[in-house]
């Protein structure tokens, strides 16, 4: 009973730690407020432990044993031996401290902050409890809980030891097959990067494409590309029952297909606990998904959110972004408004698929007198030059009456990069009139922006 609990007043509480949390308890502690940071993983959170770092950091070896076996045929001949090993290795020295936390709790701590380790759950718009301990934020409460992998309810899945993205990334060995249960942006990645280091991959997605969320082209393109890397892929299809026979893990399909592998991930998307935090205590309806805010970032006059929870963009440079918004506003109250417009998106498989903005569908289902232009990288000089892995799309999406990109899309060699100039074009609305005066240098793979504007 919180009643038995004995307050201890502060004047903010932060409920998670991870990237988006750390970027406002952090500057609030440094300022002399008493902050209690709460995190019931790892101070860090997802990113850093097992998302956007170790995944790269996989990816990055993956992508140099493909580049190896490109050498024959333009600069003489290469053998390849993947090794896992290594990967593990740097992953647990470099980049997650073999999950061990204490560097980051001690940066908090040395800024003046007060950590809690623990779940956290509302009492009320300005109390938190974490275990037997209650508190009371004078000043207001930020949520910065993010998400976990979401596993569906699947018939036996709940009898089968399958992995998420983090048993993967903590795998010191890779098995000899897996299925792969969704095709987004991290089904895709650790398909790819297991299939180059010598995994059996079958991939399950229940949509028409893979990437659903991107443009089909692109989900074309990684189709081709998976097709030519050996990677069976199921689109259209779901799985209806999982079970483990004889070691393995069988999977059955919506179209009666048997797919039999030794291990399963899931990768089916992410998930919040808004009933866990009892948001219902701050009037908040913990039947959603996520936790609604205003453009401030404000869910009460008080209380916050950032990041995942929100569900505005499950990125983390979103989440960064949020951060400072909602920073500015605890501490100003004369915060920007947040802008979603032009946020960039980059999956990086082989070839890397970024994109920004409205996808022509989304576009046209918002009533914009829609204009659209493509071209294939292979058929730019750049694209020409690159050779072998030099698959790749650039496919641009315009108000034709307002004259500007309101989406765009860079697939292929370095297409996050090559996604810099559309994301600032989108952002600010530029006339496409002013991108076509613009001179781009030759040969680069940017230059092929120019092509496809040349269409529009």
């Amino acid at each position: 009973m919180t009643e038995q609990l004995e307050i201890e007043h502060v004047d903010y509480v932060v409920i998670g730690l991870g990237v988006a949390g750390e970027s406002i308890a952090g500057p609030l502690a440094e300022s002399g407020a008493r902050v209690v940071g709460v995190e019931a993983g790892l101070v860090g959170g997802e990113c850093p432990y097992w998302g956007c770092i170790p995944s790269k950091m996989m990816i990055r070896a993956a992508n140099t044993i493909a580049e190896a076996r490109r050498v024959d045929g333009l600069a003489g001949t290469a053998s390849v031996t993947p090794d896992w090993a290594p990967v593990a290795a740097r992953i647990r020295e470099q980049a997650t401290d073999d999950w061990n936390d204490q560097v980051a709790v001690d940066r908090f701590e040395g800024k003046g902050g007060i950590f809690v380790r623990g779940r956290a759950h509302f009492d009320g718009p300005d109390r938190v409890v974490v275990g037997d301990r209650l508190f009371q934020a004078k000043l207001g409460v930020v949520i910065a809980t993010g998400t976990a992998p979401a596993v569906p309810p699947i018939p036996g899945l709940d009898q089968v030891d399958f992995w998420t993205n983090h048993e993967i990334i903590e795998a010191k060995e890779l098995p000899d097959s897996i299925i792969v249960l969704g095709a987004g942006a991290i089904g895709s990645e650790l398909s790819q990067v297991m299939a180059r280091f010598g995994t059996t991959v079958t991939v399950v997605e229940a949509q028409d494409q893979l990437l659903p969320l991107e443009e089909p082209e692109s989900g074309a393109l990684l189709r081709s590309t998976f097709d030519a890397e050996g990677i069976a892929v199921h689109t259209g299809v779901a799985a209806s029952s999982v079970r483990s026979e004889d070691g393995d893990v069988v999977v059955e399909l919506t179209d009666g297909t048997e797919l039999r592998a030794e291990r399963l991930l899931v990768a089916t998307g992410r998930r919040t606990d808004l009933a866990g935090l009892r948001v219902d205590t701050i009037g908040v309806e913990p039947a959603q998904r996520f936790v609604p805010v205003d453009e401030h970032m404000r869910v009460t006059d008080r209380v916050w959110a950032v990041g995942d929870i929100t569900g505005k963009a499950l990125f983390t440079h979103v989440g960064m972004y949020q951060a400072a918004i909602a920073l500015t506003d605890i501490t100003t109250g004369d915060a920007p408004a947040a802008d979603y417009s032009a946020i960039p998106r980059v999956t990086f498989t082989d070839p890397e698929v970024g994109s920004v903005g409205l996808s022509e569908r989304d576009a046209r289902d918002s009533g914009i007198n829609v204009s659209t232009a493509m071209v294939e990288v292979p058929g730019t000089a750049r694209g020409w030059l690159h050779a072998s892995g030099n698959e790749g799309v650039i496919k641009l999406v315009a108000d034709a009456d307002r004259g500007v990109l309101v989406g765009a899309t860079s697939a292929g060699p370095h297409g996050g990069e090559v996604l810099s100039i559309l994301t600032l074009a989108v952002h600010e609305s530029t006339p496409i009139s002013n991108l076509k005066s613009m001179i781009y240098a030759y040969p680069t793979f940017h230059k092929g922006i120019e092509d496809a504007l040349r269409q529009l």
